[in-house]
């Protein structure tokens, strides 16, 4: 399975469980942590446990043995490692305030 293949069903598993506004960048040859981040938001800490639990899910079906979590939905910033794929969950604030995407969108 591709990189490619490993962030579409992240991101098809984040639609799936009603993630707001899931982006994909393509990181590669940008940053050296992964190929692509995806960034999607959740409503609440219940729903972002759902939305991590939804990504680690379908990266660890594809094929991604570790998958390594760090947060606390209750902060409202999960972020997941599958190695070549970086999955951050946020609430509505913490994405406005941490602001991810301007660093590849720029």
């Amino acid at each position: 399975m591709t990189t490619e293949d490993l962030a579409d069903a992240a991101v098809r598993a984040l639609e799936d469980a009603k993630g707001k506004d899931v982006k994909t960048y393509d990181v590669r040859g940008k940053s050296q942590l992964a190929d692509f981040f995806i960034v999607a938001t959740g409503e609440a800490a219940p729903h972002l446990k759902a939305l991590a639990s939804a990504a680690r899910n379908a990266l660890r079906s594809a094929g991604v043995a570790n998958v390594r979590e760090s947060g606390d939905p209750d902060s409202g910033w999960t972020v997941l490692d599958g190695f070549d794929i970086v999955v951050h969950v946020f609430s509505r604030e913490a994405r406005a305030y941490y602001a991810l995407e301007k660093l590849w969108t720029a």
